[in-house]
């Protein structure tokens, strides 16, 4: 915060300010304001359900006055659009704590000087200066706030939750390209830049309804598909399969022992387990493939187009990569930790040779869960019907579960 506060003072010191820079400043703070005012529950609600940095659009503000005004103005249009925030956005949650929004607006202020003199360096005007303005708002930007999310919990931070997501940083390059155009507006045709607030509106409902969708249709804990969507999903694929006449394999993986995690190091820790196998589950699986979690310790998996061999192939390589997983967590006292050698027991079934309906093809595969559980954990196992059409359950072994699985 110093260094912004030295860099604006010194800017009000050596920089005039005429009579048309103070009018373009009061034309993009009064735009400014009018779009945060007529945005403010969408931001609201964005802000309450976001994880890692919160993308908002005051760069779509701040870039244009970076290239038009002196940086003191640059400073103030900053600190005006996040008090405007705290008070009528966030006021009542913990995002517009007085902290927060001190940080956050530093950090706009920086940006804004970092683009000012990326633009400064380009040396032209037109296309040029705004893209190495837009380019030197987002590292500053990417930077401050990377670094202030990595300080915030260390222990914690990974790459998007400090850096942000493809999606997250594409929404951010998306409102600097309408700043840059916005910079073109107001030096050609001032008042056509009103026009700006309609798009930037519909830019921020299309993004809340993105991730109202993703919040009904996805479990928070593993970012898989929740049991509903796998369900509604698996019913599609059904039918696809009916019509085409195709087929397809079904995993039901359960973790062995995993109520031992949560009594041994916490619930944060046994979280920390269940993101780990959903991340090889889902590795392990093609895009296409249906991954969900059933809740608890239990996973499923739909493999479109796939034999009931192959689906026991894939199922043997997920055991295999649960049983070498190192999952470094904390106990609820804080004590580092690593969790390791668990395993999982996973059954798999098959459409249609295992029943008409996804509710008989995953009962088929609960009861093969079932089944290697019984048979000591830690292994594979195939619906009954697998013996039943190979009329051998070594030749189905050897080839699917060489290691510690069997087949019933």
């Amino acid at each position: 915060m110093a260094v912004a506060v030295v860099l604006a003072a010194a800017s009000s010191l050596l920089v005039p300010v005429t009579a048309g820079e103070l009018r373009l400043f009061a034309l993009i703070s009064g735009l400014a304001v009018a779009q945060t005012e007529i945005t403010r529950q969408i931001e609201r609600q964005r802000r309450m359900l976001s994880r890692g940095p919160h993308i908002n659009v005051t760069s779509v503000w701040l870039l244009p006055a970076a290239l038009l005004v002196p940086p003191q103005l640059v400073a103030a249009l900053a600190v005006l659009l996040y008090v405007y925030l705290a008070f009528r956005s966030w006021n009542g949650t913990r995002p517009g704590e007085a902290h927060r929004v001190a940080a956050n607006a530093t950090t706009m202020i920086l940006s804004g000087f970092g683009a000012a003199f990326a633009g400064h360096l380009a040396s032209g005007q037109g296309v040029a200066t705004v893209a190495a303005a837009a380019l030197g708002y987002f590292a500053v930007n990417t930077a401050l706030t990377g670094l202030g999310l990595y300080l915030a919990d260390p222990v914690k931070a990974t790459p998007a939750s400090c850096l942000g997501t493809m999606d997250d940083n594409l929404l951010e390059a998306s409102i600097l390209c309408v700043g840059g155009l916005l910079t073109m507006v107001l030096t050609n045709e001032p008042l056509l830049s009103v026009l700006v607030i309609l798009p930037l509106y519909v830019l921020q409902r299309s993004v809340l309804i993105k991730r109202l969708e993703e919040l009904a249709t996805t479990d928070q804990k593993t970012q898989l598909l929740n049991a509903t969507t796998w369900q509604d999903g698996a019913q599609r694929e059904i039918s696809r399969a009916e019509r085409e006449r195709g087929s397809f394999g079904a995993l039901m993986i359960d973790l062995d022992h995993f109520k031992s995690i949560n009594d041994t190091f916490g619930h944060l820790a046994g979280d920390d387990v269940l993101k780990a196998v959903a991340a090889v589950v889902k590795q392990e699986t093609r895009a296409h493939d249906l991954v969900g979690r059933f809740g608890g310790e239990e996973f499923v998996a739909l493999l479109p187009s796939t034999s009931k061999e192959d689906a026991i192939t894939t199922a043997e390589r997920i055991r295999q990569r649960i049983s070498e997983l190192v999952i470094p967590t904390h106990t609820n006292e804080g004590e580092a930790v690593e969790i390791m050698q668990r395993t999982a027991s996973i059954g798999v079934a098959s459409f249609p040779v295992d029943g008409s309906s996804i509710e008989e093809v995953m009962a088929s595969a609960d009861a093969a869960v079932y089944a290697a559980k019984h048979g000591g954990r830690n292994r594979v196992v195939g619906s009954a019907s697998t013996v039943d059409s190979t009329n051998s359950t070594d030749s189905v072994a050897s080839v699917a579960v060489p290691a510690l699985a069997a087949v019933a």
